[in-house]
C-alpha cells in the first residue's frame, strides 16, 4: 500500500500527450517538417558549379601566336642591288631564327622587291638604299639606309622589328618593363629632402613641362593604355641611409651607391601615392637634396661619380636629382625651362617602363617631334599582344586547375561567360586574317582576353567559400542538429519497438 502513488497523482497514460495515437502523430509531425525542409536545405545551401570548357583550354598550350611582317625593298633607285639587299635581309632574319632565339620566334617574314610607284598599305615596312644619304632616317614606316652602308641594313631593320632593343644586345631591358595594364597613374613628385634646412623648391610648373614633353608620348601609346596623371610637391623626405662622402680637395661630394639605388625610396616616410585607387602606379620622383647633402651624385661600381643624375627603378618609376645651385634662392619656383632636363629624361624613362625601343645608333626620324616611330610602336603592339596572348592562357589554366583542386568552389554563369569570351577573344588574336599583319587588332583582342581572364579568376563568387572548408561546416551544423537528431532517432526507434511488442500481443490473443 505504502508503495502506491498517492490519489491525487494522474496515471501519465492517461494524459493526452502520452497517448499512443498522440505522441505518434506528434513524431510523425517532427518527421514531416525535416522531409520537407530537406529541398529548401539544398536549394538554399548547394553549391552552383557549372562546367568549364576545359578542353578549350587545354588546347592552348599548342596554339600559338604568329606574325606575318611584310618587307618591301624598294627598286627604283638601286636595281640589282635591291635583289642583293632582299637576299640579305632573308638571310639575316632565317639565322637569327635557327639560333631559337626567342625575340623571332614569333614572326614570319615575306620580302619582296617592288618597284613602287605609289605609297604602300599600312602591312609593309619598306626599304629603300639612296646613294649620297648621310644617315639612316626613319619615315612612317620606310628605312631609309645610305648606299653604303647596305651591308648594315638587315641588321638595322630587324633591330627596330625586335621587342625592348637597346643599343646593347637587344633585349637587355626587359627587367625594367611594367606590366601591362589597361590604365596607368602617372605620379609626378617634387620632393624636398629637408626645406627647413634652406634651398626649397615650392612649386614648379608642371603642367607646361608635362604638356611639351610627356603629352606626346601618351598621345602615342594611348591604344595600349589609359593614363591620369597627378602631382604633388613634399617638403620632408628623408632618406633612409647615410650616402657616401667623397672628398676631392675642397670638393666634398655626396654619392649614392648601386646599393643605395636600390633602396632609395623610403617607403615608410615618404608618400607618394596621393589617391586612391586599384590601377598600376608609374612614379617619377624629382628630389631636391638638402643643402648639407648638395652636390648629390650617383656611384658607378667603382664608387666613382658619374655624369647621369637619373636612375630606373624596375617596373616602378624614375627617379631625377636635382642638386641646386649654392646661391639659389631659399624659396625657389621652377620655371618649365628649369625643368626641361628632368623632364626629358622622366620621358626616357618613361619610354623605357612602357617596353617602347631605342632606335638603333645612328638612326634618324623624319618627324622628330613624334617620340615614338611607327617602327617602334608596331613592335610595342606585338610584344604587349604576345604578353597578354600568354598571360591570358596561364590565368585561365589556372582558373581550371583551381577548381579542380578545390570540390567546393562555385563556378557561377558569370564566370563562365567570362572564360569563353576571353577563350574566344584569343581565337580572334590566332587568327591569320587579319591579325598576322596588324598588330593593332592582335592588341586589342589580347587586352580583352587578359582583361576577362582576370575578370574571372579575381570574381568574388569564386572566392567566398575558398576559406570555408568542410570541417567548418560540420562545425556548424553539429551543435544545432545533433541534439535534435538524436532525440528523433531513439524516439522513433522506442516506438518502432513499442508497434512491434503491440502487434505481438494482438497476434497471441487473435491465435487463442
Amino acid at each position: 500500500m505504502g508503495d502506491r502513488p498517492p490519489a491525487t497523482l494522474k496515471d501519465p497514460s492517461t494524459l493526452l500527450f502520452e497517448q499512443t495515437g498522440v505522441r505518434r502523430k506528434i513524431l510523425a509531425s517532427y518527421l514531416a517538417v525535416v522531409l520537407l525542409a530537406l529541398p529548401l536545405w539544398w536549394s538554399t545551401t548547394s553549391i552552383e558549379r557549372l562546367s568549364l570548357p576545359t578542353l578549350r583550354v587545354d588546347s592552348l598550350s599548342s596554339k600559338e601566336l604568329h606574325y606575318s611582317i611584310n618587307v618591301g625593298i624598294d627598286a627604283r633607285m638601286t636595281g640589282d642591288l635591291s635583289d642583293t639587299l632582299a637576299h640579305n635581309v632573308r638571310t639575316v632574319f632565317d639565322t637569327r631564327k635557327e639560333q631559337a632565339l626567342a625575340l623571332y620566334h614569333h614572326l614570319e617574314m615575306s620580302v619582296e622587291v617592288r618597284d613602287w610607284k605609289q605609297p604602300p598599305s599600312q602591312d609593309w615596312y619598306t626599304m629603300m638604299l639612296i646613294p649620297g644619304l648621310q644617315s639612316p632616317i626613319i619615315q612612317h614606316r620606310q628605312l631609309s639606309v645610305p648606299l653604303d652602308q647596305m651591308n648594315n641594313a638587315p641588321d638595322l631593320l630587324l633591330s627596330l622589328l625586335t621587342p625592348y632593343g637597346t643599343p646593347s644586345p637587344p633585349g637587355t631591358f626587359r627587367h625594367l618593363v611594367a606590366k601591362f595594364a589597361p590604365r596607368y597613374r602617372v605620379a609626378f613628385t617634387l620632393l624636398n629632402e629637408d626645406a627647413s634646412a634652406g634651398r626649397a623648391v615650392t612649386g614648379w610648373d608642371i603642367r607646361d613641362a608635362i604638356s611639351h614633353h610627356i603629352t606626346p608620348v601618351l598621345e602615342q601609346v594611348s591604344q595600349l593604355h589609359n593614363f591620369t596623371i597627378e602631382s604633388q610637391v613634399q617638403f620632408n623626405a628623408p632618406l633612409a641611409f647615410e650616402p657616401r662622402i667623397l672628398s676631392n680637395g675642397d670638393d666634398v661630394v655626396h654619392g649614392l651607391t648601386q646599393e643605395n639605388l636600390k633602396v632609395f625610396i623610403n617607403s615608410a616616410e615618404w608618400t607618394l601615392a596621393s589617391s586612391v585607387s586599384n590601377d598600376p602606379v608609374l612614379h617619377f620622383v624629382l628630389f631636391v637634396p638638402s643643402a648639407s647633402r648638395t652636390p648629390l651624385r650617383i656611384l658607378d661600381d667603382s664608387n666613382q661619380p658619374t655624369s647621369s643624375d637619373a636612375f630606373i627603378l624596375p617596373q616602378w618609376g624614375g627617379i631625377v636629382l636635382l642638386n641646386l645651385p649654392q646661391d639659389a634662392s631659399p624659396k625657389l619656383r621652377l620655371t618649365a625651362e628649369d625643368l626641361a632636363p628632368a623632364f626629358r629624361g622622366f620621358r626616357t624613362q618613361l619610354l623605357r617602363l612602357l617596353g617602347v625601343s631605342d632606335l638603333p645608333p645612328g638612326v634618324l626620324t623624319a618627324h622628330p617631334e613624334r617620340p615614338i616611330t611607327l617602327f617602334q610602336l608596331d613592335t610595342l603592339h606585338r610584344q604587349r599582344a604576345l604578353e597578354n596572348a600568354a598571360g591570358s592562357k596561364e590565368t585561365l589554366r589556372s582558373i581550371v586547375k583551381l577548381v579542380d583542386q578545390i570540390p567546393n568552389m562555385p563556378v557561377g554563369q558569370d564566370v563562365r561567360g567570362d572564360i569563353a569570351d576571353a577563350l574566344s577573344a584569343l581565337d580572334e588574336v590566332r587568327d591569320p586574317m587579319p591579325m598576322w599583319s596588324s598588330p593593332t587588332l592582335a592588341l586589342q583582342y589580347s587586352s580583352r582576353a587578359l582583361t576577362l581572364a582576370s575578370r574571372a579568376f579575381f570574381n568574388p563568387g569564386m572566392l567566398a567559400l575558398l576559406y570555408f572548408p568542410a570541417e567548418h561546416k560540420y562545425a556548424v551544423y553539429l551543435p544545432l542538429f545533433v541534439p535534435v537528431g538524436v532525440s528523433l532517432v531513439v524516439t522513433l526507434l522506442k516506438e518502432i519497438s513499442v508497434w512491434r511488442r503491440e502487434r505481438r500481443e494482438r497476434g497471441k490473443r487473435s491465435s487463442s
